[in-house]
C-alpha cells in the first residue's frame, strides 16, 4: 500500500531540534535523543477528523523519546516494521508489527525506536474515548480509562480494529472521499474507538465483558422507536442505549432475544427501507443517484449496502431507481 498518508505530508527534516518541535505540535512536548550517532531523517504524514487523527512517523535513526504526560489524548502506536521498546508503569514492552502499544494520557512513558521502525499512530481525543467508554458500560467512569501498554495485534478483535484503521487511512488519503461526508465522519470515528475499547485490555475490560443483564421488552420497543425516528442521522449503539437508559450489552441482549437482530442490524434494515422508498419515488431524470441516496440515509460502505439491498429486495438498487 506504500507509505501511509504519503499525500498528506506534514514535514521532512534532518534537524533534531526541528523534528522535536514539529512532532510536539501533533502530539506533546518530549525529549528526543539520538542514540547511535547516525543522521536523523524524520518524516511525518498526518490527517485527521474531529476526535482522532492518523500519523505516519519515521525517525530514520535509533532514538529515545521521553514525552511529557499526554493529558488530552490516547495514542495507539503500530510499528509497520522493526522493533521499538516502551516502558510505562513498571511494564516493559518490546513492540513489533505483531504487538502495538497504547499510551494512556496520565501514564508517564519512555520509548526507544530503532532505525527502520516506522509507526502508524492513532491519536484519539481523551474526552471522546472516555465518554464512549462510559456510554458502553452505562455509567460514569470512577477512574481514568487506562490501557495495558501492550496490544497484541493477532486477536480477532484487534484484527478488526486494524481493518478499521486501514479503512480510515484509505478515506483520509482519498480526496473528496467519505471522510468529507458529515454523516459518515462520526461513524468512522465510532467504529475505530469502539473496536479499540473492545480489543485493547484496559481497567474497564472486565466490567465491559461482564455485563450479562438484558433490556426489558418495553426498553427494546422504545429503542426501536428511536431508531425509526432518527435512522437518517448519525446513530450509534451507544446513542441508543443512552437514550433508553441501559448499557450497550443489555440493549444488544434484549434485541437479540426479542427482535432477533442487533440494534445496528435493525438500524440497517430501517435504513434499507428508507433507501428503497426514496429510490422508488425518485425521478432518474432529475440526476438522483443510488450513491447520493445511500449516503444520505447513513450507509458508509456502498459495496455492503448494495449486497444487503439485493438480499432484501431481490434486485440491485440501481434497478429499483430505473424502474
Amino acid at each position: 500500500m506504500g507509505v501511509p498518508l504519503e499525500a498528506r505530508a506534514a514535514f521532512h527534516t534532518r534537524d533534531v531540534d526541528q523534528a522535536r518541535e514539529l512532532v510536539a505540535r501533533a502530539f506533546c512536548s518530549h525529549r528526543l535523543e539520538l542514540l547511535d550517532g547516525s543522521q536523523i531523517d524524520v518524516r511525518q504524514n498526518s490527517a485527521g477528523l474531529a476526535n482522532l487523527s492518523l500519523h505516519y512517523l519515521d525517525y530514520g535513526a535509533d532514538v529515545r523519546i521521553s514525552p511529557e504526560p499526554l493529558q488530552s489524548f490516547f495514542l495507539v502506536q503500530i510499528p509497520l516494521a522493526g522493533v521499538a521498546e516502551a516502558t510505562s508503569g513498571g511494564v516493559d514492552v518490546v513492540s513489533t508489527p505483531q504487538l502495538a502499544t497504547v499510551l494512556s494520557p496520565h501514564e508517564p512513558v519512555s520509548m526507544r525506536w530503532t532505525s527502520g521502525t516506522p509507526h502508524l499512530c492513532v491519536r484519539i481525543d481523551r474526552e471522546a474515548l472516555e465518554t464512549k467508554m462510559s456510554r458502553m458500560i452505562g455509567r460514569s467512569l470512577k477512574d481514568p480509562l487506562t490501557f495495558e501498554l501492550g496490544l497484541p495485534m493477532d486477536t480477532p478483535s484487534a484484527i478488526s480494529m486494524r481493518h478499521f484503521v486501514d479503512m480510515l487511512r484509505f478515506e483520509l488519503e482519498t480526496d473528496n472521499g467519505l471522510s468529507e461526508q458529515p454523516l459518515i465522519v462520526g461513524q468512522l470515528e465510532d467504529l475505530l474507538m469502539t473496536s479499540l475499547l473492545l480489543s485493547a485490555p484496559h481497567n474497564y475490560t472486565e466490567r465491559l465483558n461482564g455485563d450479562h443483564s438484558e433490556a426489558a421488552p418495553r426498553t427494546v420497543r422504545r429503542a426501536m422507536e428511536i431508531i425509526e425516528d432518527h435512522a437518517h442521522e448519525p446513530l450509534t449503539v451507544e446513542d441508543i442505549a443512552e437514550a433508553v437508559g441501559t448499557s450497550v450489552r443489555a440493549l444488544q441482549s434484549g434485541f437479540r432475544n426479542h427482535v432477533g437482530s442487533s440494534p445496528m442490524g435493525y438500524l440497517r434494515d430501517v435504513r434499507l427501507d428508507l433507501v428503497h422508498k426514496a429510490l422508488v419515488s425518485a425521478d432518474p431524470g432529475a440526476g438522483v443517484t443510488v450513491t447520493d441516496v445511500a449516503l444520505a440515509k447513513g450507509f458508509m460502505h456502498l459495496g455492503r449496502f448494495a449486497q444487503a439491498y439485493r438480499e432484501k429486495y431481490g434486485v440491485s438498487p440501481s434497478t429499483t431507481l430505473r424502474s
